[in-house]
This record gives C-alpha cells, sequence and structure tokens, in this order.
C-alpha cells in the first residue's frame, strides 16, 4: 500500500495521459499476429517502474464534488498536480499537511484514519488526526488558480473553517462547568450556544464534544440549575441545555445519574408541560432515551414525578410533530408495562380512545406504538371495557391484521384475544369483521410462537359462536380522517 501511494506521487500527469493513449493505440492495432510485439511493451513498461492499470476504488475515500462544472469547455481544464490529493487525486478544498510533511485534503485523509490506519499513506510514517495542521499557503493557491480560470467554468473553493480540537473543546466544557458552579446563567447560556453552534458546523466538531464528555458536563450544569420554580431567563436556560443534551446524545452512564435525579426529573417534566415548542419536543425526546426497562432508577424516579402522565397524554391528544408524539408513544409504553397506577391513570385520561382514532390513519411507526401501548392498556379492566364500548375497536384492530408490520399484526392479535376473553360482544364484531379468516391466513403465513398460541386460542373462541354469526366485508377507513 505505501509502494502503491510513492509510485503515485511520482507519476506525472503527462504519463498518465500518454500511458493511456498509447494503450487506446494498442487495442485498436492489436491482433493475433502481433501478440510477440504487445509482450515486449508490456516487458519494457515494468522496466520503467510505470504502472497502467491500477485501480483505486477500494483504497481512496469518497470523491469530493468537484469545483469543476459539467460544461464542455471545463472538461478539459488540467488540474496541477500539486493541487491534487493524494488519496482521492481530486482538487483539494481545504489542504492540511500532516506530520510527515505531506500535504492531503483535510475529508480524504480524515477518511483514511477513521478506517483504523495509523500511518501516512505516502511515508507509511505514524501519523493521528490531532497532529494535522491548515496549510493556508496552498489553500489561497488553489483559490488564486480558480479565480484565473473562473471563464473556463471553475468555482473558487469557499474558505474551510477551522474544525474544532480538543483543547478547544476542553477549554469551553470547562468554562460551562465553572459557570454553573457560580450560578452565573448568562455566561453558562452564551457558552452552552456557542458550543452548539461549534458542533452545527460538521460532524468531525460534534464527534469531538462528545468525547471530551460533553453530555457529562451538560446535564451536571442542567442539575445544578434545575429545581421548583423554573420560570423566566431560568426556564430558557435550562431548554437551551435540553437541546444541547439531545443534540450531543448519546447520554453515557455519568449524564444519566445527573438526570434521574428528583431535580433534574422535575425540571423536565415541567418544561414538558410549560415549555416552548423546542423545549417540549426536546423534554419527551430525552423522556424517551431516559425511562428504560434496563434502567430501573430513572423509572422510578420520574414515575413520582407529579404532571408526567398529563404531559404525555397532551402530546398524543394534541400533536406538536410526529417526533414527538412516536417519543411520548414509547415512553408512555414502557412506563405503562412498569407501573399499574400510571396506567390506571393513561386510561382515565381518555388514551384507549385517543388511540383509536390515531390508528383510523397514520405511519408504520406510529401504528406499531399506538398498538403496543393499546395492548399494554388491556391488561386493566377498565381498558378493556372501554374499548369494547368503542365502536372503531375491533374494525381497527382486524383492519391492521397483515398489513402494517410483523410487530403491528401481534400486538393485534393480543389485543383482540384479550378482548374476546372477556365477553361475548367483541367475538360477534370480529366474526362480522373477518377476523376469522383472516386468522386462518396468518397461521398459513407463519408467526411467532407467542402470536402461535394466541391465534390458536382466537380460533377456538371464535368457532363456537361462528355458526350464528355472518361475516360482512371489512370496513375501509383510509377515507376517515381522526380529528387534529
Amino acid at each position: 500500500m505505501p509502494l502503491l501511494f510513492s509510485v503515485l506521487t511520482h507519476i506525472k500527469p503527462s504519463q498518465f495521459s500518454s500511458t493511456s493513449s498509447s494503450s487506446k493505440n494498442r487495442t485498436s492495432n492489436s491482433s493475433p499476429t502481433n501478440s510477440d510485439q504487445l509482450k515486449e511493451k508490456g516487458k519494457k513498461k515494468k522496466k520503467t517502474g510505470i504502472l497502467p492499470h491500477i485501480s483505486l476504488s477500494c483504497y481512496m475515500a469518497p470523491v469530493q464534488k468537484s469545483t469543476v462544472k459539467s460544461l464542455p469547455f471545463a472538461e478539459n481544464v488540467p488540474i496541477p498536480t500539486h493541487f491534487r490529493c493524494p488519496i482521492s487525486l481530486d482538487l483539494m478544498r481545504d489542504p492540511v499537511i500532516a506530520s510527515t510533511g505531506i500535504t492531503y485534503d483535510r475529508q480524504s485523509i480524515e477518511k483514511w484514519l477513521e478506517m483504523g490506519n495509523k500511518s501516512c499513506p505516502a511515508t507509511n510514517q505514524h501519523i493521528t488526526q490531532d497532529e494535522l495542521i491548515p496549510n493556508h499557503a496552498l489553500r489561497r493557491l488553489i483559490q488564486d488558480w480558480c479565480v484565473t480560470n473562473r471563464a473556463m467554468g471553475i468555482e473558487r473553493i469557499p474558505t474551510p473553517r477551522i474544525p474544532l480540537s480538543k483543547i478547544q473543546a476542553t477549554e469551553i466544557l470547562s468554562e460551562i462547568s465553572s459557570s454553573s458552579i457560580r450560578g452565573d446563567g448568562v455566561r453558562c447560556s452564551v457558552l452552552v450556544t456557542k458550543l452548539k453552534a461549534l458542533g452545527k458546523e460538521s460532524e468531525r466538531n460534534k464527534l469531538c464534544v462528545i468525547s471530551c464528555g460533553g453530555s457529562q458536563v451538560l446535564a451536571a450544569t442542567f442539575r445544578e440549575f434545575a429545581g421548583e420554580g423554573i420560570e423566566g431567563a431560568k426556564l430558557g436556560l435550562l431548554e437551551e441545555i435540553l437541546s444541547a443534551l439531545i443534540f450531543f446524545s448519546p447520554l453515557d452512564k455519568e449524564a444519566r445519574q445527573h438526570l434521574n435525579s428528583p431535580s433534574c426529573s422535575k425540571s423536565i417534566v415541567s418544561i414538558l408541560n410549560h415549555g416552548n415548542l423546542a423545549g417540549m419536543i426536546n423534554s419527551v425526546i430525552l423522556l424517551r432515551k431516559l425511562v428504560s426497562p434496563m434502567d430501573a432508577e430513572a423509572m422510578n424516579s420520574f414515575a413520582k414525578t407529579s404532571g408526567l402522565v398529563e404531559g404525555l397524554v397532551k402530546l398524543v391528544q394534541r400533536p406538536i410533530s410526529s417526533q414527538a408524539t412516536k417519543a411520548a408513544l414509547a415512553t408512555i409504553y414502557y412506563l405503562d408495562s412498569a407501573d399499574e397506577r400510571l396506567r390506571t391513570k393513561f386510561i382515565d385520561l381518555g388514551l384507549v380512545s385517543s388511540l383509536l382514532e390515531i390508528l383510523v390513519d397514520c405511519d408504520k411507526s406510529t401504528c406499531e406504538k399506538a398498538l403496543g401501548v393499546l395492548e399494554g392498556l388491556f391488561n386493566s379492566e377498565k381498558g378493556k371495557e372501554i374499548a369494547c364500548q368503542h365502536a372503531l375497536t375491533v374494525p381497527v384492530l382486524v383492519k391492521k391484521f397483515l398489513r402494517v408490520s410483523d410487530l403491528a399484526t401481534h400486538f393485534s392479535v393480543s389485543a383482540l384475544w384479550k378482548l374476546c376473553k372477556k365477553g361475548n360482544c367483541c367475538v360477534v364484531e370480529a366474526l362480522q369483521a373477518g377476523l376469522f379468516q383472516k386468522l386462518l391466513l396468518l397461521v398459513q403465513v407463519g408467526c411467532n410462537t407467542v402470536t402461535k398460541e394466541k391465534v390458536s386460542d382466537l380460533l377456538k373462541v371464535l368457532n363456537s359462536s361462528r355458526s350464528s354469526v355472518e361475516c360482512v366485508e371489512t370496513v375501509d377507513f383510509r377515507g376517515i380522517k381522526r380529528p387534529f
């Protein structure tokens, strides 16, 4: 590999063109009678050290978008050799010098290092990403060349922003931490906004902040300002920190421990109920990340927080964005399976009817989550009673059979199994909606073991009443829209 790049760096563009033209001539003039001449030419080329037919596709980083416009007269503009990246062979947009003295385009050499390589492609000497220094002189020469050839259809490359270094990221995070300890909310807000702006400039900056422990510092800062009576400037500061926490995800163990504290739980729920639009969305997304069956501490902490259930149900009944609705449904699903008291609260707030209206017209992801929550609410007798009295329950659940996904079918079967076990009213509706035929089809198509057992039980229950009920065509709900 190093030999390959060392050879390529000594090949002139004229050699490439002469090689390609000579290969074309050989192709057009070659015949079975001059095979000896071709062999002799091949031997000569081996002696000269030129490799005419080498593919670099497996070693090259993704080729950058060329600065040369797709115009007929711009295709023939020769790019100077020292303006090309040795890796991508394309015009360099952000030239950087490695510790070995070789200049590369930043995107190409960083991609090379991210692939696990530790050495310079040209010299095979050890290099690191932190040692890359911007080559401003060469970049200005490239920009001048672009301006000079503007008439030929070449655009001037923009001046790149210098990426965030680990030293700079650590300094900003240290200042955020010290400002939060002093209680300087204004300074802290300015620094968090600056940090987020730097992270948005490039994915590299974002990963740099994360690797320097950004989520830990932000979570600790959120905890310093969290507590009772957040309003005004303090509420805006917490919303800004919350936004940065979502941006610099994932959260590590230490960050989770900070956010699972009672003061942080109250502040997150308070933003969920009283924050601005972005704050409400960020708070429910953070809740989705924190609330998990694997984290019993977080489940207990948030389950005891007043206003959590009301805030989550509000996002389902009066959606503000698809992302927030899905995050709320996922959070409700985990809370419902962990605490029966919360399940009762969800039912009392009318969540069963709201979910049935959502299921009439929704996308695949929302449908799966809504069916999962609905199936969990049917573990309560009160939840099943409300569902049996709702006209949409059975037709909607039957409609989702084999139409959305295997997961949606599993939740639909489980929900109908719980309803049909309760009483005869749902059995009659299910037979009229064509459930018996769909269950037979599901057995033929195949399903997992748990679903298969419930399908067998349902077929037994439905078969006993099948002779007295006539199946009617399933109602089509595509034209029905739920109220917004």
